[in-house]
């Protein structure tokens, strides 16, 4: 068989290092109160609107490179059916923070056939929401099985309109959202799921944090690391059995000396710089300079 029919029947696997981070989701129930939190990490967020769902409404902080993070909870009035419907039910409920991360492939269409054809099943779903100043905004999303992956997300009208909702970065201290890091009951599976979707990672880096409470495993040159508790009592084991395996923490790219600097760490040869965990909501952030 010649090399261009082999492609044809054998799924590309996307090495982890392509992955695009979009935005970062961090739910509660208020987003008064998330935004008030989140401003003592310095941070300024525009309102997005509520969603065509019927549930929820956001709240947007951008950065220059394009990313963000939105905040998501209960919009006024709000379906109930439809907010117990919603797959972050539980974190708009229990106030858990982080709760998921986007990508943006290059070709969505293209990014949901490979992975189907890796054997993950992938959900499509028609999204949208109109701006505060009547700007409306449609989107699709490829939702996948299992909680050690990012949904992909595709941009049906301009981007930059769900991005940037006054036409310019509301934050520019940070660059972006640099590094998810995905609570884990174990790294080796962790990574082994991951693979399933975007390749092998020999060179998965890995090292203990006994400040942040954690084995961390760093798919090199990638946006994702995995972090596994140290013990039955941590932070990060309690965080599992409340809310299951997900995102704990985002990291942003810093430009400047982080101001209310809670506690740093290094890793894997990178500094990092906190937030007080308690300030922002119960959960960490941080920059790497």
């Amino acid at each position: 068989m010649k090399l261009r029919a082999l492609l044809l029947v054998i799924p590309m696997l996307a090495p982890a290092a392509d992955l695009k981070i979009d935005h970062v989701t961090v739910a509660g129930k208020s987003l008064a109160v998330m935004e008030q939190q989140l401003s003592t990490a310095g941070l300024h967020f525009e309102s997005g609107g509520p969603h065509t769902n019927h549930a929820t409404e956001m709240a947007i902080a951008s950065f220059p490179d394009g990313s963000y993070i939105e905040l998501i909870a209960p919009q006024a009035n709000y379906d109930p059916a439809a907010l117990a419907a919603h797959h972050w039910s539980k974190f708009m409920e229990g106030n858990a923070g982080p709760c998921a991360w986007a990508v943006r492939p290059t070709f969505f269409d293209g990014e949901v056939a490979r992975i189907r054809a890796a054997g993950l099943p992938v959900k499509v779903v028609e999204g949208g929401r109109t701006r505060p100043d009547g700007v409306p905004l449609k989107w699709k999303t490829g939702d996948l099985e299992g909680s050690v992956f990012p949904f992909l997300i595709t941009d049906e009208t301009p981007r930059q309109n769900r991005a940037f909702p006054s036409g310019k970065p509301s934050n520019r201290d940070e660059a972006g959202v640099l590094r998810v890091v995905i609570a884990v009951s174990k790294l080796s599976d962790a990574l082994d799921r991951f693979h399933l979707g975007y390749g092998d990672a020999p060179r998965a880096l890995r090292q203990v944090d006994q400040k942040f409470g954690a084995e961390l495993a760093w798919i090199a040159d990638s946006p994702v690391i995995f972090a596994a508790p140290l013990s039955a009592d941590s932070w990060v084991a309690e965080r599992i059995t409340k809310f299951g395996e997900g995102p704990v923490a985002f990291v942003l790219s810093g430009k400047n000396k982080v101001k209310n600097a809670w506690g740093t760490s290094r890793w894997f040869g990178r500094d990092l710089t906190w937030f007080d965990p308690e300030k922002i909501g119960g959960w960490w952030l941080g920059v790497e300079e």
